[in-house]
């Protein structure tokens, strides 16, 4: 399959310049597409140094610039567009802080082509957190339960944006009518997905706090993604 792995990037110089070259070096191949809003610490200035370093290449890393910081879910459609303009069989979703790990990429890769999507998942035996407060666990662990109990489906881990997708489960999804923009964007397309008779599995990843840079993640967020998975059933 062609595959392209986006990651999203605002200020995320020093991981990128860390993550890149690891991924470049991963056995399995596909394309990177660093989508980043209008970082002012030079992210974009890492990305285009390895386009110029694999253009031409069996791996290749593209760079998505947008104008400005428009969240998650913005940025996740605009580069699920551009991957399906461009023929791409499957995309997958990565962080740039490493709380995603490439070496679970390799094995989400290995069994994506028996499914149409993959999760990443935190909450399957196997699964698990690292460096995670008691507060976050219960805000993750929770508003999975949550989501499970409101919208119906036996996925454990709704919230994580460890995920791949087939082409042909994106285009299932009528992606142009998502709402939803942060957290809520991945429980909205899991949703999407199952409720489109989608067959997906859930691959157990440790998922570390990030090394370097501030969390996203605010209580408006939270809050946002906890009344959302209403409208999300509606």
């Amino acid at each position: 399959m062609k595959t392209l792995v986006v990651v999203p990037t605002y200020n995320e110089k020093e991981n990128l310049t860390a993550l890149l070259p690891i991924l470049m070096e991963l056995a399995p191949i596909f394309d990177v597409l660093v989508c980043d809003d209008g970082s002012p610490d030079g992210s974009q200035d890492v990305v285009r140094l390895w386009m110029k370093k694999t253009e031409g290449h069996d791996k290749q890393v593209y760079l998505l610039a947008r104008a400005k910081k428009e969240g998650l879910g913005r940025a996740y459609l605009a580069s699920f567009d551009w991957a399906l303009t461009r023929g791409y069989d499957a995309v997958v979703e990565m962080d740039a802080d490493f709380s995603h790990r490439p070496h679970d990429l390799v094995r989400i890769l290995e069994i994506l082509p028996s499914y149409d999507f993959i999760v990443g998942s935190r909450y399957v035996p196997g699964g698990a957190t690292l460096n995670w407060g008691v507060l976050r666990k219960l805000i993750s662990r929770g508003g999975s339960l949550y989501s499970r109990l409101i919208l119906g489906f036996p996925l454990r881990d709704w919230t994580g944006g460890f995920n791949a997708w087939k082409a042909a489960t994106l285009k299932k999804m009528s992606l142009s009518t998502v709402q939803s923009n942060g957290y809520s964007f991945q429980i909205e397309l899991k949703y999407r997905a199952l409720k489109a008779g989608c067959r997906g599995n859930e691959v157990p990843i440790l998922f570390e706090d990030r090394r370097v840079g501030q969390s996203k993640m605010s209580f408006k967020i939270v809050v946002e993604a906890f009344y959302r998975v209403w409208l999300i059933r509606s």
